[in-house]
């Protein structure tokens, strides 16, 4: 048995061990990786947290999954980072920089309109709410609303919210994989509580994402309104033109990056 060592989410330690073991290797070229089987029992774990780990790295372009047969090692150039669904300290350690997060709210309230429509409620249904404020290397950055139905609120809340992200506690308390995400992009104006929290004046701009995140079968875990200020942050999103083979142009052009990037200076 492979101890986990860390503390960091335990499919994040499984993926640095195969990228290491590819690096160094062990699996070469179409080689076919330990099944999700051998690797929960190599390193003590479910198979949801080996699947996930196996699907970041086949998010990054490193591997290929064959269904019923197992997972290979990809040859050809490795795409850095390949969209996937990061929560803030992931993304925040991405760029060089320590996340912390503040407990603004945290308790039962009725489902707003918003959160009634994303988490498919019905109306009048009450929901765990969270706010936090987030902040990057001691500095605030954004500011998260986010709410979720009873059963997964009720799950979450005995947790050090501030220290441990949604995603951390469902994915390796419970094995509740977050397996998709629908995002929204909007820019607003600062309203007197945004602006004071995120050191700003009211009617500044900021950058608004609001994000349903499902876990499998396509259920909703949460809904959340994240607001950064938009000086200190961008998301980057790359795409590719593909061409049919008589030239003439595909009706989509689909989406290979996403970057979140910390603005400094």
């Amino acid at each position: 048995m492979t101890t986990l060592k860390d503390n960091r989410p335990r499919h994040q330690q499984i993926a640095d061990w195969i990228r290491d073991a590819i690096k160094e290797g062990d699996f070469g070229v179409d080689d076919k990786l330990p099944s999700e089987s051998e690797l929960s029992g190599r390193f003590d774990v479910s198979r949801v947290t080996v699947r996930r780990a196996l699907q970041t790295l086949e998010n990054e372009e490193r591997i290929y999954r064959s269904q019923g047969i197992g997972s290979f090692v990809k040859g050809g150039k490795t795409v850095q980072n390949a969209l996937a669904m990061n929560d803030f300290m992931e993304d925040m350690k991405l760029n060089g920089l320590e996340s912390e997060s503040v407990v603004l709210r945290n308790e039962i309230e009725p489902a707003p309109p918003a959160a009634e429509r994303h988490l498919r409620l019905d109306p009048g249904t009450r929901v765990f709410r969270l706010d936090r404020l987030r902040l990057a290397d001691g500095e605030p950055i954004a500011l998260d609303y986010t709410w979720l139905p009873a059963f997964y609120g009720q799950l979450i809340v005995d947790f050090d919210l501030a220290k441990r992200t949604i995603y951390d506690i469902l994915e390796n308390e419970y094995d509740i994989a977050i397996t998709s995400g629908c995002y929204f992009l909007h820019a607003e104006n600062a309203d007197e509580h945004q602006a004071r929290h995120l050191n700003l004046k009211p009617g500044n701009a900021l950058f608004r994402m609001d994000r349903v995140s499902y876990t499998i079968k396509d259920k909703p875990v949460y809904y959340q309104q994240r607001y950064y200020r938009n000086d200190k942050f961008m998301y980057r999103m790359r795409v590719e033109r593909n061409k049919e083979d008589n030239g003439t142009d595909q009706s989509s052009m689909p989406l290979r990056e996403i970057k979140a990037k910390i603005l400094k200076g």
